[in-house]
Order: C-alpha cells, then sequence, then structure tokens
C-alpha cells in the first residue's frame, strides 16, 4: 500500500479514545443506560482559558474520526478532513476540536453491538430508542469531563445540525456559536418515506432475525446495502450524477444484436457503496438512527412555533444550504433563518451553488470553504 506523506494542513495521525461513565444516563424514552462508553477524537490544544472548544456533531452514519488519519497507510482521512486542520475552516491551531461517536452508534460508543448487562448478549433490538436530545445529555458529560464551561461553536451538517440547533435550544449558555449545516427544523414526509423504506429493506433480509443476528452469528448484508444504496441516491443530485456516471457502461454494451449481460457505472457504484457499508455499519443502529431522524421536531415542545423555540437561544448562528440538495433542501434552512430573524437572535446564512446534493457538505467546494472559514475567524476573534 503506497504510503500517505503527511500534509501540512492535516491533522497528522491521531487515535481514537474512550472514557466510560459509571453513572446512569436517563433517556427521553423513560429508560436509562446503566452505564456507556464514548469513543472520541481531539484535534488541536484546549487553550488555558478552556474557551477555544468546538463540538463536531456527526450525522447519520458519521462517527468520531473526522479528521486525519489513524496511520499512515490509511485510505482515506477522516469524513470531515476537508474542513478540520491547520489553516482550515475549523483551524487546528486555533481551536481544540472534539469529535465523538454517538450512544447508539457502532463504531466503538455504547449501541446495539455492546453487550447488554442485564443479559451478557449484545443488545441488539431491546437498545433503547433514542432521541437528539439524548445525545445532547450524553455530549453534555464530555463537556464536564474536559472541563469546559462553554463551547466556542457547536457544529454539525445534517443530523449533526439538528443536534447543533437542541444544543442551542436546551442549554443556551452553553455555546456562543451554532453552524448548522444542510439541516432542518424537521423532517419533511418525503423524507420519512425513504428512511421507511431503507429499513424495511433491512427487516426483510432473511438474515435479519428481528434484529438478532448477531446471535446467530450472522448480519443482514444484502438488506442494510440496499438502505444505504436508497440513501446515497437520495445525498446525490440529478445533475451531479448525470456528471459522474452519465450513461456510461462498465461492462457489456447496448449494440443490437449483443446478449452479455449490461452494466452501467452508476449501478457498479452502488453496488459497490452498498457492500462496503454492509461490512461497516450495523442495521440496528441505522435503524435506531433513522427513527431519531424521524422522530426530531424543534418546536414540538414550543406549541409548534420555531419563532418561540429559538427565543431561548443566546448563542449566534450560521446557517449553510446547497442548492442541489433536494434531501434537505434550501427551503427548510430557510425556514430556520426566518425563525431566527423572527425571535431577533444574530444569524448569517449561506446558499451555496453545487451539484453534488446533500453530501455537499463533506465536499471542500470554495465557495463553501471561503463561507466557512470566514464565519469561523469571526468566532476565532471572540476567543
Amino acid at each position: 500500500m503506497t504510503h500517505q506523506p503527511e500534509q501540512q494542513d492535516s491533522v497528522g495521525i491521531v487515535t481514537p479514545q474512550t472514557l466510560h461513565f459509571d453513572q446512569p444516563l436517563a433517556l427521553s424514552c423513560g429508560r436509562s443506560l446503566p452505564e456507556h462508553d464514548i469513543v472520541f477524537e481531539t484535534y488541536g490544544e484546549l487553550n488555558a482559558a478552556r474557551s477555544n472548544a468546538i463540538l463536531i456533531c456527526h450525522a447519520l452514519s458519521g462517527h468520531h474520526h473526522a479528521a486525519g488519519r489513524h496511520h499512515p497507510d490509511e485510505r482515506k482521512p477522516g469524513w470531515w478532513d476537508s474542513c478540520i486542520g491547520p489553516g482550515k475552516p475549523i483551524d487546528t491551531n486555533v481551536f481544540f476540536v472534539l469529535s465523538i461517536n454517538n450512544i447508539g452508534g457502532c463504531h466503538g460508543s455504547t449501541g446495539p453491538t455492546s453487550t447488554n448487562p442485564d443479559t451478557g448478549k449484545p443488545w441488539g433490538p431491546d437498545f433503547p430508542p433514542l432521541r437528539c436530545r439524548d445525545w445532547v445529555e450524553s455530549q453534555r458529560l464530555m463537556m464536564a469531563h474536559f472541563d469546559i464551561e462553554q463551547w466556542a461553536a457547536i457544529i454539525g451538517g445534517s443530523l449533526g445540525g439538528m443536534q447543533a440547533m437542541r444544543w442551542a435550544l436546551e442549554y443556551p449558555d452553553a455555546m456562543r456559536h451554532c453552524v448548522v449545516i444542510a439541516s432542518a427544523m424537521k423532517l419533511s414526509a418525503q423524507n420519512i418515506a425513504f428512511n421507511e423504506i431503507a429499513r424495511n429493506a433491512i427487516c426483510s433480509d432473511p438474515n435479519f432475525h428481528q434484529g438478532r443476528y448477531l446471535e446467530h452469528d450472522t448480519l443482514p448484508r444484502q438488506g442494510l446495502a440496499l438502505a444505504r444504496m436508497i440513501g446515497h441516491v437520495t445525498y446525490l443530485s440529478d445533475d451531479g450524477m448525470k456528471e459522474k456516471f452519465g450513461r456510461d457502461l462498465k461492462a457489456g454494451d447496448l449494440k443490437l444484436g449483443s446478449q452479455g449481460p449490461v452494466e452501467f457505472q452508476v449501478e457498479s457504484y452502488l453496488r459497490h457503496q452498498g457492500s462496503r457499508f454492509a461490512e461497516s455499519f450495523d442495521a440496528n443502529t441505522y435503524l435506531l438512527m433513522t427513527k431519531a431522524l424521524d422522530y426530531y421536531d424543534l418546536a414540538r415542545e414550543y406549541d409548534d412555533d420555531p419563532v418561540a423555540a429559538f427565543s431561548h437561544a443566546k448563542c449566534r448562528f450560521m446557517v449553510m444550504s446547497f442548492t442541489s440538495d433536494w434531501r434537505f433542501a434550501p427551503d427548510r434552512s430557510r425556514e430556520i433563518v426566518d425563525a431566527l430573524v423572527a425571535a431577533g437572535k444574530s444569524v448569517s446564512y449561506a446558499e451555496i451553488e453545487a451539484n453534488h446534493g446533500h453530501d455537499a457538505f463533506l465536499i471542500p467546494i470554495p465557495r463553501y470553504m471561503a463561507v466557512f472559514n470566514a464565519y469561523m475567524k469571526r468566532v476565532a476573534e471572540g476567543l
């Protein structure tokens, strides 16, 4: 494998860490986790005043490995390496960055693949249902561990943006800035429908075993791969797929008289993405995370009035959206901005021209990087 030279703008080689919490964590569903582990990574140094801390909230299939590499030969860096590092928007020469794998995840933090202390078996489908506010409560324990009184900023894309907004309402004094990227105050019916189709794909797999597949020493690979393929298509845009794949063939041809199998590039790509995901992600985690997405409604407890909801916030907001994102369309971001303006809050908004669909928030699009960088410099000036 080719050795990756360390780049000057990279955080370099990073090592995940694990924190164990013995105290019970009360959950929104009325149950509690008697104990739990959180896997996390940090980048940069916490200053003497502990005022430069940034919390990164991850999206549906995200995790703690947001930047750098775990070893020199790792093929790809962390999922948000384009934004985190020296001289990047989330500048690790300035900020101390904390990125965690949420409870319910499948990359080391306590979740459905962990052992249920009551049974000695994997939690599986018995893992408690979660809401965004449960992740906030768990993240608060991490905040206390590092003795951070106030986050310089909480930043998240998609589901991560939902967590950041929940922080702003539940603990308004705990943050100075909230950066919400390609997100929404609640899912549309179409989004819920796509999530339900994906969940049905998983549950229909004969190896699902009502969620107890680990006890049967198997995995619902086919169902999880199909769920990922469904999701992946919704994260892309029509123009982006046209530019990347068009109708190019991976195998065979479409000439008259040809009887051989034909495979389009896009078909091969989706199968590859689905297969990789099925080997690295847990099916019960996918079910749990998508349901948390569906249940999220920022203004539910405020008589469905987002202005009343945001009236509790004290931080400044930066909201960004992408023109070709139809899963979390710019209209959803403008709804956030309109509610913040009506609530008298300080908010900046940028709609970025991009043909990458929802995945645009993961890609170093020049204008996106410029806007993000400019806002984070304002965050740095307030340290």
